[in-house]
């Protein structure tokens, strides 16, 4: 659905997802927070309903995603049981599986047994017999790479799963991935890592991957590229600007923690808002247009706390490209802040 905002593009542009038939817009809901039981109901059924009328049609899932786990696809199958009846096609729905989700040696990591049984449960949240992507949502080293990719193809063959992807892969993981895919003929269509001016490892080569970096593979490979965290869980916005509010994530102890928050990374934060200033953007804004500056990011997930402030980020879309100077200036201050929360988990692996 066009927007009915003046300072979003209606309809929001789409990208390829690689070399797939897959569309996706350029900014993705993502429900990771905020979508928990803390959050009442209402607030998250007018977040979902706005994002997918400014046509923000891609949402991103994942079993663990609340809290509690499950809540975020809960509220999701309520509203497409409700006010999105009849509009399911319309939508690009996303979850994964990986992190803990149930207790036992079988509800987490990557096996068969735990992916297959997940995607299951996160159906029966949804109300769904499909989702449109189902990714592997992070390396499991003790997991052979055959036997969770294997699992992502018997998503597909069952119907339960339109396509498939990998989350959080490091390039080197990303190549044994896409070698076992092709072995077993798996179509893996897209990958999703963390990426953003504060978290550019997606930039570097990786001498295990013939010197490529993980852009590279993913180009090479025609997958299309999930950028997750733009804003760097919130650093990339006014929030911190003056140091660490009372009532912010950071200060309750969220994934972000505080001790990113250094004096040295908010000087480079307060010289990126500089910059966003001087083309008139917020600080979030050029965080959103850079990342997607690179034409192989296909689409950069954002969670939200209101309408208002997606429509904000959503702005971003209408702005300028960022010219040569302005590239130069970022290049100065966009150094890695510490912030990849979930490389020793997955991709450093």
């Amino acid at each position: 659905m066009p927007s009915t905002s003046p300072d979003i593009p209606g309809p929001l542009p789409l990208r390829p997802c690689g070399r797939s038939g897959l569309r996706l817009p350029e900014v993705t809901l993502g429900l990771w927070q905020n979508f928990g039981e803390a959050t009442p109901f209402d607030a998250q059924r007018e977040l979902v309903l706005r994002a997918i009328d400014l046509g923000v049609t891609h949402l991103d899932l994942a079993n663990n995603y609340g809290p509690p786990p499950g809540a975020a696809e809960a509220t999701v199958g309520r509203l497409l049981a409700r006010e999105l009846s009849g509009r399911r096609d319309e939508l690009v729905i996303a979850t994964k599986a990986g992190y803990r989700q149930w207790p036992g040696p079988y509800g987490e990591h990557g096996s068969r047994k735990y992916l297959l049984a997940s995607l299951d449960q996160s159906l029966r949240r949804l109300g769904l017999d499909h989702v449109d992507l189902f990714y592997s949502h992070r390396f499991d080293p003790r997991t052979p790479l055959e036997e969770t990719i294997g699992a992502l193809g018997a998503a597909i063959a069952s119907g339960r799963a339109r396509a498939v992807g990998i989350s959080s892969y490091s390039a080197r993981r990303t190549v044994e991935a896409l070698e076992a895919a092709d072995t077993l003929g798996v179509p893996i269509t897209v990958c999703q890592p963390s990426y953003s001016m504060l978290n550019r490892w997606i930039e570097r080569p990786d001498p295990a991957a013939g010197g490529r970096s993980l852009l590279d593979v993913a180009a090479d490979a025609g997958l299309g590229v999930a950028a997750f965290s733009p804003l760097a869980q919130g650093m990339l916005t006014d929030r911190y600007l003056a140091g660490v509010p009372e009532d912010s994530r950071a200060a309750r102890g969220g994934p972000l923690s505080a001790s990113y928050l250094t004096e040295e990374n908010l000087a480079h934060v307060r010289a990126l808002d500089a910059v966003a200033r001087r083309r008139g953007q917020s600080l979030a804004q050029l965080a959103i247009t850079w990342a997607l500056r690179d034409p192989r990011v296909t689409t950069v997930v954002l969670g939200a706390r209101t309408p208002a402030q997606l429509e904000q980020n959503l702005a971003a879309l209408a702005g300028a490209p960022l010219g040569a100077e302005e590239l130069e200036a970022i290049e100065a201050d966009a150094v890695d802040a510490g912030v990849n929360l979930w490389g020793p988990r997955s991709s450093d692996l």
